[in-house]
Order: C-alpha cells, then sequence, then structure tokens
C-alpha cells in the first residue's frame, strides 16, 4: 500500500519544469485570447434592410402604475418540501401544456399579490 503524505507535501514535492515549455505554455495561452478562433462560427452579417418578418410581440404584462417600470428584487427564502415540490411539478406540467403563468417566479407572483393587496401590503 502506498504511504499517505499530507497534501502541503504533495505541492512542496512538484518535480521542476523545463522553464522554456514553461514560457511556451503561458504565451500559448496568452496569445489564444488575442486571436479569435480561425475555424470557429462565423457571425452572421447583420442585414442593412429591415427583415421580411415582424419583430416577436412580448407577452402581455400585469398592469403597473403609469412611469413606474416593473423590476424584480431577489429575495430567499425556503418553503415546506411539500410546497416546493408542488410548486416545481405545478410549473413543469404548465409549460408542457402551453399554460401561464408557468414559471416558479410568475406563478408566486399571481399567488402573492392577491394576498398582499387583502391586507394592505399593496394598493
Amino acid at each position: 500500500m502506498v504511504k499517505r503524505r499530507p497534501l502541503a507535501a504533495g505541492l512542496n514535492s512538484t518535480p521542476k519544469a523545463d522553464p522554456e515549455k514553461e514560457q511556451a505554455f503561458v504565451d500559448d495561452a496568452k496569445k489564444a485570447k488575442k486571436e479569435p478562433a480561425k475555424n470557429g462560427p462565423k457571425p452572421k452579417p447583420r442585414p442593412t434592410e429591415q427583415s421580411a418578418t415582424p419583430p416577436r410581440t412580448p407577452e402581455v404584462q400585469p398592469e403597473q402604475p403609469a412611469g413606474q417600470p416593473l423590476g424584480r428584487s431577489r429575495l430567499s427564502t425556503q418553503l415546506r418540501s411539500d410546497l416546493g415540490a408542488a410548486l416545481k411539478r405545478a410549473s413543469l406540467e404548465r409549460q408542457l401544456a402551453g399554460q401561464t403563468p408557468n414559471t416558479v417566479q410568475d406563478i408566486l407572483d399571481e399567488a402573492l399579490e392577491p394576498w398582499l393587496k387583502s391586507h394592505g401590503y399593496l394598493k
């Protein structure tokens, strides 16, 4: 069986590499960052005229007060495991059925808004 040794001992006993090979490796890495890939995918040219297909219209957003953009803020919380599982399942099933709201975030927004309004926390 191989004799065990601490990790620090392994780090201190690394063999010395050829300094020229080390420098060539570092230089190649720097050169690769500066030069784009020659065989990679080429960017599509941008048309100068408008495209024939109309732009997609965004999904209907919930009503919001005029002049006040709808933003998002981060909130971290924990749910009971049965609620979390049911919420994820509802989200997946609604996505597969093409129903909205279908994201966890949108389902939570729709569920919390009536409660906050009824208790006077949201107008």
